[in-house]
């Protein structure tokens, strides 16, 4: 079951929302409807899930819908139709009561404006949320300081809000909601407002602190660079519509249309696509209970100068050059086992979501092509220079 599961969502702001819905289900556009019926689109029919400890990423340009839809999931805008499923149920359906409990317990959102109380302290800043609950005083004092330590706050709980820098006020309302310690955090354009180095230092903060919460995260962004960092999947909204969701690497090899298309075209993709993509089938591929002339039959009808060696398994044992072969078999070597007595092991490997910029100085300074194993030790690829190549400049290799 997905923690979030949002199912055909509108929401179309006007006296008269649900009469819209038909017109949408048409192919009515956002700005046809406007200019007709004075209605606005928010969210046109959104579907779309969050697996546990997720960090899924909403973006679009200003006025794309993703704030609204974002507040669509906590119900601070009532959606017009549709479901917002958390952990399977629909709080579209629930009562006041139900409703504040998900807010209290469930969800926590971190705003971009940080909304913080300025005659607060930092530390009672952070207990707010837990204060509201009745929460006792040493335990609302011990949370509100440990999500301190964790944002690196440590040190800051008596200063006040104006003495802090902006990155520092982030911090604060990322600790205020982690200190409710909800299942889930909406963060609606959280770090737009900062620097761009504050606004890195965050991300990455946002990214280490994951690795130790494992949080479900719902991120709003109008940034694709900030989206493609952080996000595990994204989803690309335009006019109240989601026009693709997927990977990072999904988008940006694979765009659905040309709205997205033009989003990702200046997109650094070294950093972005993996070895997954590049890589080509590891075959012909010998078998270290093979013979010499067999391996180098393969070769010879392969038109390749080396050959991968692995075991029954497909467990990696090295690479066995033309050269070496043409030695052995010169020597005097028959037996199937002598294969094993040339391979040579200095073979480079990496796993399947290695980048393009981590694989960039591994083929440069290697004499073979890099092999890519699973979890299991097992070949599943091979990446050549050129489809390093490929991969940067978005082509087949056989375009390069």
């Amino acid at each position: 079951m997905p923690k979030v599961e949002v199912k055909n969502l509108y929401k179309i702001f006007g006296s008269n929302p649900k009469k819209i819905i038909p017109l949408l289900e048409k192919g009515k556009g956002k700005a046809e409807i406007l200019k007709s019926t004075g209605h606005g689109v928010g969210v046109n029919n959104a579907n779309f899930q969050v697996e546990e400890g997720e960090i899924f990423v909403v973006m679009g340009l200003s006025g794309s819908g993703k704030s609204t839809l974002i507040r669509c999931l906590n119900l601070l805008i009532r959606p017009t139709a549709g479901e917002v499923r958390i952990d399977g149920e629909n709080i579209a359906a629930s009562n006041k009561e139900a409703l504040l409990k998900i807010r209290r317990k469930k969800i926590a959102m971190v705003f971009q404006n940080f909304a913080l109380l300025p005659h607060r302290t930092v530390e009672s800043n952070v207990e707010f949320g837990l204060e509201i609950q009745g929460v006792n005083p040493n335990t609302r004092r011990e949370r509100a300081r440990e999500a301190l330590r964790l944002v690196g706050l440590e040190g800051h709980e008596d200063r006040m809000p104006s003495q802090l820098s902006g990155g520092m006020q982030q911090r604060v309302g990322l600790a205020r909601a982690l200190a409710n310690d909800p299942d889930i955090l909406l963060m609606d354009e959280a770090f737009s407002a900062l620097d761009p180095l504050i606004r890195k230092e965050m991300q990455d903060e946002l990214l280490a602190l994951q690795t130790k919460m494992h949080k479900t995260i719902i991120f709003i962004t109008h940034d694709l660079d900030e989206a493609l960092k952080l996000g595990d999947k994204i989803a690309i909204m335009k006019d109240g519509v989601i026009v693709q969701t997927g990977t990072p690497e999904d988008i940006l090899t694979n765009p659905a249309d040309d709205y997205v298309r033009e989003f990702v075209q200046d997109v650094n993709r070294v950093k972005v696509v993996t070895a997954s993509t590049i890589m080509r089938r590891p075959d012909p591929i010998a078998y270290a209970k093979d013979g010499v002339r067999v391996a180098v039959r393969k070769m010879r009808e392969a038109s390749i100068s080396s050959i991968f060696v692995v075991d029954r398994d497909r467990h990696l044992k090295g690479i066995l050059s033309i050269d070496k072969a043409v030695d052995l078999l010169k020597a005097g070597a028959h037996e199937p086992e002598s294969v094993k007595d040339a391979i040579d092991t200095n073979v480079e490997t990496v796993s399947p979501d290695t980048s393009i910029e981590t694989l960039l100085p591994l083929v440069i300074n290697s004499k073979y092509p890099i092999v890519v194993v699973d979890e299991e030790q097992k070949v599943v690829g091979i990446i050549m220079k050129v489809s390093v190549l490929s991969g940067i400049l978005g082509e087949d290799d056989e375009n390069v």
